[in-house]
């Protein structure tokens, strides 16, 4: 269990990382950091928003990933 219990602490601290930054990348309001990837052109390119859409997908898949690892580490606390 202890293996695991690595394992899952690790997945954690990368996957929030990794969460962190996309979140960092995505367009507010007034920009973001998005914009040195090519999503600051915006209405006049139409594969920005497509660009868009695949960064909230992979967002919600981290997101996904992060929140199974917290889910993994308290069934493993709880049953050891």
């Amino acid at each position: 269990m202890d293996i695991l219990k690595i394992a899952l602490q690790v997945l954690l601290v990368l996957s929030s990382l990794f969460l962190t930054m996309l979140i960092l990348m995505h367009k507010g309001s007034g920009g973001g950091l998005s914009d040195m990837f090519g999503g600051g052109s915006g209405a006049t390119m139409g594969g920005s928003s497509m660009a868009e859409r695949n960064l909230n997908r992979i967002t919600v898949g981290a997101a996904g990933l992060w929140f199974a690892a917290i889910i993994g580490l308290g069934l493993v606390e709880r049953f050891n």
